[in-house]
């Protein structure tokens, strides 16, 4: 039986049921401590997994296409960010102090790789440079966010610790090193597990929320939030995903890309990821006054509006290829 589209995906609905849980029943003392620990590790094990994952040969292939590739980074990592900060000020006068900041770490991160490769292929795009960006996205995400975090939030009393740093170095970027390294004795098991990794990535995601949910509310997270906030926050993710997609499909064109091209830059370039962002925002907000539940309310509305509209885009994208193979089928004949 096919599922309902008003009904939402199975790993949105264990989302929402983790918010629930922390907010019912939070984690406190102790148990919020095992949390931390538990959740650490998880850390940990997700992004060796990554590591593993990464063949070699895609490091390589991204500098055959390097225009492409650096197409998507400036949209990841110069287009978002100056948005941010463009609607930064909005956000201060419209949102909790927690949320903006949320807003403005959200274009900070880098892309996803599974929805990014997905809706690629979806489209009818250019896959393999799709596989090698948003792959190269997320590797130099492990650098390039803490590095923005330290420059843009700690200026605008964000409370980040250049401390946070050195833990993303230790939690993120040392067993992903560790993982690629370890690829020819582990690799052909990661590739034949890859599940296993889907697994790994949406687990990791429910404990950080639940841990940093059960911190937010222990602090008063819904008492202190006014659902105007929560509101104006959705339309701001709106604002924003419906700045960027335009942009760099404008900006693919005025390049010369190939339609195949501008599929795989519009997919990895508008995108931002919840499997990074998450790990990364526990690491780096560490101690933040507010709690961490409510900064990372925006990546997890825009994870979702992603989605949606990406989902939208792909098949329109899809249906516009098609017709175009039927146009030239009848012209041949």
């Amino acid at each position: 039986m096919a599922r309902p589209r008003r009904i939402p995906d199975n790993f949105t609905l264990a989302l929402l049921a983790t918010v629930l849980l922390a907010s019912l029943l939070p984690a406190r003392e102790g148990t919020a401590r095992a949390f931390d620990l538990i959740t650490d590790a998880a850390i940990a094990l997700l992004f060796f997994l990554h590591g593993a994952k990464l063949p070699r040969q895609s490091i390589v292939q991204g500098l055959t296409h390097w225009r492409l590739h650096l197409t998507v980074l400036a949209s990841t990592f110069v287009l978002f960010p100056l948005l941010g900060l463009a609607l930064h000020p909005l956000g201060d006068a419209m949102l909790t102090p927690e949320l903006s900041l949320g807003l403005l770490f959200v274009c900070l991160l880098p892309s996803t790789v599974q929805s990014s490769i997905a809706f690629t292929a979806i489209a009818g795009g250019n896959v393999p440079a799709a596989v090698v960006s948003a792959s190269t996205s997320n590797l130099l995400g492990i650098v390039l966010t803490p590095l923005l975090v330290g420059l843009l939030l700690e200026s605008r009393g964000g409370g980040v610790s250049w401390h946070g740093v050195l833990d993303i170095v230790l939690l993120l970027l040392l067993p992903f090193a560790i993982g690629h390294l370890a690829r020819r004795w582990i690799g052909g098991f990661v590739d034949r597990h890859k599940p296993l990794l889907g697994i790994t990535d949406q687990a990791t995601i429910l404990l950080v929320v639940y841990t940093a949910f059960s911190a937010a509310v222990v602090e008063g997270l819904w008492r202190d939030t006014p659902v105007s906030a929560l509101l104006a926050t959705l339309i701001a993710c709106a604002v924003l995903l419906a700045l960027v997609m335009p942009t760099i499909t404008w900006a693919a064109r005025r390049l010369g890309f190939s339609r195949e091209d501008e599929i795989a830059i519009v997919f990895c370039g508008s995108k931002k990821s919840m499997a990074s962002g998450i790990p990364m925002a526990k690491i780096l907000f560490a101690g933040q006054a507010g709690g961490l539940g409510a900064l990372v309310l925006p990546l997890m509305m825009f994870h979702q509006l992603q989605l949606m509209v990406c989902a939208v885009v792909a098949r329109r994208y899809a249906a516009r290829g098609a017709a175009r193979v039927s146009e030239d089928d009848r012209e041949a004949d």
